[in-house]
């Protein structure tokens, strides 16, 4: 099942909509201004709190948790040293963790376990400007196939390693 999500272009308060391959608006990703830290709502379009997204503060490498009713349900981080490929590394609390790798920026990675693709991210799916798909593995039957997982787990990855993740302009 593929998703089409608007890159994070603009301010951190900025909402944006998550629309299946028909154009249907299927989640609203809530951008929270004037936090302390970076937070994002996965909601329903009638409003419905799925998931929340939250950038940790005062850790040794950047992290974002994704939680559902108040848990947690997986962590996003960065790895600390990066000597080969881009990756990041996502602690699943119900299932196998899950690995990232990929160009980050240029919006084109894997999410993956030990059981296989999770999802693929691509910008080249859809020609739309700003914008990138993530095709989810509905058919794995596990906590792979949640689609509200996945497509938070694609924001919190664009939260981490855009430019306004925390990385240094290298100007």
């Amino acid at each position: 099942m593929k998703f089409l999500v608007r890159e994070r272009v603009f301010d951190i308060g900025d909402d944006f909509w998550v629309t299946d391959e028909q154009g249907n608006r299927v989640y609203l990703v809530d951008g929270k201004a004037m936090r302390l830290r970076t937070t994002f709502e996965l909601r329903t379009p009638d409003g419905t709190e799925l998931m929340t997204i939250r950038k940790k503060l005062f850790k040794v490498r950047d992290q974002m948790r994704i939680e559902r009713d108040g848990d947690t349900v997986a962590t996003v981080r960065k790895r600390l040293v990066n000597p080969l490929r881009d990756k990041l590394l996502v602690d699943v609390a119900d299932g196998p963790d899950w690995e990232v790798t990929g160009d980050f920026l240029g919006k084109e990675f894997v999410i993956g376990d030990e059981h296989g693709t999770v999802a693929v991210v691509s910008r080249k799916w859809f020609r739309v400007r700003d914008t990138y798909a993530v095709d989810v593995n509905t058919h794995r039957g596990d906590i792979g196939g949640d689609p509200a997982l996945v497509i938070s787990v694609a924001v919190a990855v664009d939260a981490l390693t855009g430019d306004e993740g925390g990385e240094e302009d290298e100007d």
